[in-house]
């Protein structure tokens, strides 16, 4: 990173720098029909330029708002540039979101002007005209499908950039004119804004000011060394925090290069032939890939059964200590070093993660045991703590100070504090201008003093001096006899087996715990199919007796591990159920970052929660379900509810 970087104040200034600066090094990469394309730093600036004329022929201009809806593709990046450019502030919207949630920020955000993936987006916009008054141009990157379409007010992003690019070459004040914009941005103005998930509600529009987001990236980008030569993939949500600032923040920032993948579904297979250096994922997504890594050792041989879960028995016993550049036995290092050798390399190299110099996972607490499998495995895998209102990082984990249960010291100029009650406050460079159309919910957050409540619970770890979240403060409660009950902490103990997809418990006010479980149907699938269990759909799989069976023992070995923590020993699980269903987003029970919304499942879900506490053996349930085109159906089933296995312990006998 230059000393530019810190001088810019807009990120259309920061462009242009790396257009001077880094000039034909690799900006963009993109997987297009199975080939990889590559645009260097000044091919980016002429294409977001070109983009930007066009937009500003048809209307777009300072203050406007503009929509991008889509997967992470070159043509959507270079769209929020060109607004930036502009002065116009654009709002991404998540593109596996349904018509009324679409509506809802669209309209809310009063764009005039959105920038779309394909023909699905165009329809659901469409579909939802009407509610839509502000808006009046539609912008579109893939034309399958759209040839037929109504072009008045909708046109191919390729045509508006060749318009932009002939304006530029033809017409030179209209390069002066560019310039002089761009020049004249202000880094105290809107640069975009970001939708909260809505955990805990209606989600919010942030807003966000350049210099700031600027700020906050140029901290983490000296924190992690990153330059111009490493690489990330670009896979992430383009509405979540996550991508704006780890992918194009930071990216603009150090330099460096970030890559596209074909699509969602191809993601894990493109990170494999890119082999970042830079890599995030949230924790679902590391659960994902040691489910995938489990399947597989099952179906192989004996041999490499047997060799995979010596050395991973290895791995667990000095990785960490051998990452942390502590002391371990020499038997224990060479052994470590031969399982690099037979298991550890190549399964990194499988994964596409052998290039990885810095990896982190945030968006929710991920499990200590999953945490540390991938730190065994000699993959620097940090823990960071964020919020959208901070332009994401509060702390982060040095190189060296890995602890799988917190989540690092406060990063360079952020300012935390823990409240009497234990909730987490913040100040931070990159901290939100506020809640766009909503001064009193932004006023809530505020303090008088300037800091921001988080809403979270956490306390600092004095042995380390790292911050330790405990919860969401509102979910962290009590048993009737006290014990203390968190929630996300018993459900990630819960979601580390392959075969637990998504877990809610309950118990706050209650006399014990119970949970509701999801299985994962690609890894119970593959045990099915091992096992000779025949079933036609997942609720046929997620009723069948042997899955009950396999998932009682996952949850007697999470209250094993519960009874051995004093604090805890009281909160072991009582009784479970699995759902019918799996949790999903279009039915409101997670939000677009997969986050439980636990106060809507408790509600919706209310017989089932009764059923668990008043002892029956079986529940009825209805639940209205949405497919993915919009349509509404109903499910219904009988489900059983187990009895689990408690270690008894002294605190208990006490209690009871």
């Amino acid at each position: 990173m230059t000393n530019s970087a810190v001088d810019a104040d807009t990120f259309p200034k920061l462009l242009v720098r790396n257009a001077q600066v880094f000039r034909g090094r690799p900006a963009m990469r993109h997987k297009d029909r199975g080939i990889w394309q590559t645009w260097s730093w000044d091919e980016v600036l002429k294409n977001a330029q070109a983009c930007a004329v066009g937009l500003s022929t048809l209307g777009l201009k300072h203050g406007d708002t503009i929509a991008i809806i889509g997967s992470n593709r070159p043509r959507l990046y270079w769209s929020i540039m060109a607004a930036q450019m502009l002065g116009a502030i654009p709002v991404p919207v998540y593109a596996d979101s349904v018509a009324d949630e679409l509506a809802y920020v669209l309209a809310h955000a009063e764009v005039r002007f959105a920038a779309v993936e394909d023909q699905e987006q165009v329809d659901k916009i469409l579909s939802v005209r009407e509610r839509l008054p502000n808006l009046e141009e539609i912008l579109y990157d893939e034309t399958k499908g759209l040839r037929d379409y109504d072009h008045s007010h909708l046109h191919p992003i390729d045509a508006i950039m060749r318009a932009g690019e002939a304006a530029l070459e033809k017409v030179s004040s209209t390069r002066e004119w560019l310039d002089s914009t761009i020049s004249e941005g202000k880094g105290h103005d809107p640069s975009v804004i970001l939708y909260t998930s809505g955990t805990t509600g209606v989600s919010k529009g942030v807003v966000l000011s350049a210099e700031r987001c600027i700020r906050a990236a140029s901290d983490t980008v000296t924190f992690d060394h990153l330059t111009d030569r490493d690489e990330t993939l670009a896979y992430l949500p383009l509405a979540w925090v996550g991508d704006h600032y780890l992918n194009y923040a930071q990216g603009l920032v150090a330099g460096f290069c970030w890559a596209c993948p074909e699509s969602g579904e191809t993601a894990m297979e493109d990170l494999r032939e890119i082999g970042p250096t830079f890599f995030f994922a949230p924790p679902r997504t590391f659960e994902q890939i040691l489910t995938r890594v489990t399947i597989r050792m099952e179906d192989a041989s004996r041999f490499k059964r047997w060799v995979f879960r010596t050395f991973i028995g290895v791995a667990r016993r000095y990785g960490e200590t051998i990452l942390n550049g502590g002391r371990a036995p020499l038997h224990g290092r060479l052994l470590y070093k031969l399982g690099g050798f037979l298991v550890y390399e190549p399964l990194k190299n499988v994964l596409g993660l052998s290039r990885v110099r810095v990896a982190y996972t945030a968006g929710e607490a991920i499990g200590p045991d999953l945490f540390s499998f991938y730190r065994s495995l000699g993959l620097n895998l940090k823990q960071l703590y964020g919020q959208t209102e901070a332009f994401l990082y509060l702390t982060a984990q040095p190189d060296g100070q890995i602890h799988a249960d917190t989540v690092g010291p406060p990063m360079p100029n952020v300012h935390l504090r823990i409240t009497d009650t234990g909730e987490v406050h913040f100040k931070s460079p990159g901290m939100f201008i506020g809640y766009l159309k909503d001064d009193a919910k932004t006023r809530e957050v505020l303090t008088e003093d300037g800091y921001i409540r988080t809403g979270d619970a956490g306390f600092i770890d004095p042995k380390t001096g790292h911050l330790k979240i405990i919860d969401r403060a509102k979910d962290v409660g009590q048993l009737r006899d006290g014990t203390l009950f968190a929630p996300k902490y018993i459900e990630n103990k819960l979601k580390f087996y392959p075969n637990i997809r998504e877990a809610v418990a309950f118990g706050d006010q209650r006399d014990f715990v119970c949970v509701m479980l999801n299985i994962d149907l690609v890894a119970v699938g593959s045990w099915a199919e091992r096992n000779n269990v025949v079933y036609g759909s997942y609720q046929d799989l997620a009723a069948h007796p042997l899955v009950y069976d396999m998932l009682a023992a996952h949850v007697a070995e999470v209250n094993r591990s519960l009874a051995e923590e004093k604090v805890m020993a009281g909160a072991q699980i009582r009784r479970f159920l699995i759902l019918h269903k799996e949790l999903a987003p279009a039915d409101g029970e997670l939000t677009r970052t997969q986050k439980v919304r636990r106060g809507f499942i408790a509600e919706r879900y209310r017989p089932l929660v009764s059923a668990l506490y008043d002892g029956a053996s079986t529940a009825d349930i209805s639940t209205e379900v949405t497919f993915e085109d919009g349509h509404k159906g109903v499910i219904s089933a009988r489900l059983t509810i187990r009895d689990a296995d408690v270690v008894q312990t002294p605190a208990m006998d006490i209690a009871a």
